[in-house]
């Protein structure tokens, strides 16, 4: 050897062709697919294909439970013969109301409905508790199986489904022209990439996001908005809101009668607000960090200096949550003590067990995923839209077919539907980012999740956190969102509201049905299961926002008069006029 330094190996020059050729192959795979990973799929079955062909007693079972279900819907065919009332074989699911129409109890369409409830309650059994199969596999399985039922159902049919035939003879069949005319309506709107019917009387600025108020500081990913008081004294510590960026902000400022901003700064607390931008191809490697640094962080940065408080009650929602408990855990590493207190709306930050939206969440789905992002640099509302949709195909797409292009009647647009067609982009490192390392591998959970080079933990936030799970949650069920318990020691009031993710957050005093359960966990408390949480917590009818309010009051200090709109001094002189500018974006 002469000590010369190693010649380096030659660059194969097909590298840069190959991964081209691979990243457009997989991004057609998406496109034709809607973004589902067929490998995933066939892993799934095939999984599930084999461990059942090596079950020879759990298809002994599912042999036995196919005959007596069928026995059961016999016996009651004979029964409801002769007695209409007769009780039935099988009840629908809590949730599932597509029978609950008394038509559904006549022959012999009480046949086809009780049939396919039976049916729907073997394939569950089916393609769970198969030895052997993995968790993720079985929870594919089931939900493919689900899918595939809930396109079959009776009630998507005009032979099976007497409702619709009610109509029909109703209407002198007018309800399938207008029907028609509403599927025209959508096509073209969605062609044409248009809002949704109805949409349009819902204006950013007029009638909703009318919360009054002021752009104080602007970079190229946040524009932060300072609202206005509305009462003549207002607590000292303000409140910084983080909503997610797969949203528009003004979900928390809709109409004004459930505007959760006008009604904050109504109970005496001075609210900013992040308007995220809504990324193009151009911001294609904006990552978390960013996402950390340009976000809540800059946004403290100009609350501080405009209020004068050295403390901000600070509140995130969803993915905004997730990220805003990332950014106190890095805070309180640092020694950073600018956080009141920490709020969380339907925000995970364990993510063993994301509820169905995981089964979105594999190496195979991911790859298909970032090809299908490479070539534009984010991901697309409508593709995001998409897969929630899915997850409740039964409410949100079986349900708007059936009653929209059969019956003819178009769901009245809400202000709440109208915002939630309003979707945003995400950039591409930011949301692989995100899949990997908090989906796929949980690193903020494990204690591997790194900011600024260094590893940060929840057991490091010693502050306050009010926590919000929403019972019909299906992005963040509210048993992971409560594992929250189990990463830090902090004091923990945790509120488990009625509505989904979006409607359970949207839940102003006096709206009609509300109820809540609440319980806190003393600082470094005994951490209870959702189970044993669930029957100890304290239930309550009404808003939880009243609770809220009242528990930033508790850690609040005397109120004082509110501060200057804006700091021109300091550098953060107002910019424009709410809602400001990116949430106009499209």
């Amino acid at each position: 050897m002469n000590g010369s330094a190693a010649t380096p190996s030659p660059v194969d020059p097909l590298d840069g062709i190959s991964e081209t050729l691979d990243r457009a192959a997989y991004a057609g795979i998406a496109q034709a697919t809607h973004g589902l990973a067929p490998g995933t799929l066939f892993q799934a079955l095939s999984d599930w294909m084999l461990h059942l062909a090596g079950s020879p007693g759990k298809q002994l079972q599912l042999e036995a439970k196919f005959a007596r279900k069928y026995a059961r819907l016999f016996d009651y065919m004979q029964r409801s013969m002769h007695d209409p009332q007769a009780d039935p074989a099988i009840e629908p699911l809590p949730q599932d109301r597509r029978f609950s129409d008394p038509a559904w109890t006549q022959f012999p369409f009480n046949l086809f409905a009780q049939g396919f409830l039976l049916n729907q309650q073997w394939w569950h059994a089916a393609t769970t508790g198969v030895s052997g199969v993995s968790k993720h596999h079985e929870r594919v399985m089931e939900f493919t199986a689900r899918q595939m039922l809930d396109m079959a159902a009776p009630t998507n049919f005009l032979a099976t489904n007497p409702v619709l035939q009610r109509r029909i003879v109703e209407t002198g069949g007018q309800c399938l022209v207008d029907g028609f005319q509403n599927l025209l309506d959508d096509m073209q709107h969605m062609f044409r990439g248009m809002p949704p019917v109805g949409a349009e009387q819902f204006v950013v600025g007029r009638n909703v996001a009318t919360a009054p108020g002021k752009v104080v500081y602007r970079n190229e990913l946040i524009e932060l908005i300072q609202y206005g008081p509305t009462t003549e004294m207002v607590r000292p510590e303000p409140i910084l809101i983080v909503p997610a960026w797969i949203m528009k902000y003004y979900i928390l400022d809709l109409s004004p009668e459930n505007s959760m901003v006008r009604w904050l700064t109504d109970q005496g607390f001075t609210v900013f607000m992040i308007s995220w931008h809504n990324p193009d191809g151009a911001d294609r490697n904006l990552g978390m960090d960013a996402y950390r640094r340009m976000g809540p962080m800059a946004a403290l940065d100009a609350i501080t200096a405009i209020t004068g408080s050295a403390q901000v009650h600070a509140a995130g929602y969803c993915l905004g949550g997730t990220l805003l408990a990332i950014t106190a855990a890095a805070m309180a590493r640092d020694g950073d003590d600018r956080l009141a207190s920490v709020t969380l709306f339907a925000a995970q930050t364990e993510f063993s067990e994301p509820g169905e939206l995981g089964l979105f969440i594999d190496e195979a789905q991911l790859n298909l995923l970032e090809n299908m992002m490479w070539s534009r640099g984010y991901l697309d509302s409508s593709q995001m839209g998409g897969a929630f949709q899915i997850l409740k195909s039964n409410d949100l797409v079986w349900s708007r077919v059936l009653g929209s292009y059969l019956m003819g009647e178009r769901e009245p647009m809400n202000d709440l539907m109208a915002w939630n067609a309003d979707g945003t982009r995400m950039p591409y490192a930011m949301h692989s980012e995100y899949l990997r390392r908090l989906f796929l591998e949980d690193e903020l959970a494990e204690g591997k999740y790194r900011v600024a080079g260094k590893t940060v933990t929840l057991s490091s936030v010693r502050k306050p956190f009010f926590v919000v799970g929403t019972e019909r949650d299906h992005v963040a069920p509210w048993q992971s969102v409560h594992k929250i318990h189990l990463l830090t020691g902090a004091e923990i009031t945790f509120v488990l509201t009625s509505g989904g993710h979006n409607a359970g957050i949207v839940s102003e005093p006096g709206h009609k049905g509300r109820r809540y359960r609440l319980a806190t966990r003393e600082l470094d408390g005994i951490a209870l299961d959702p189970d044993e949480w669930s029957m100890a917590a304290e239930q309550k009818q009404g808003s939880w926002w009243t609770e809220w309010s009242a528990w930033l009051s508790r850690h609040s200090g005397e109120p004082v008069p509110p501060p200057p709109m804006g700091a021109a001094a300091k550098g953060y002189a107002p910019i424009l006029d709410a809602p400001g500018h990116y949430v106009l974006e499209r």
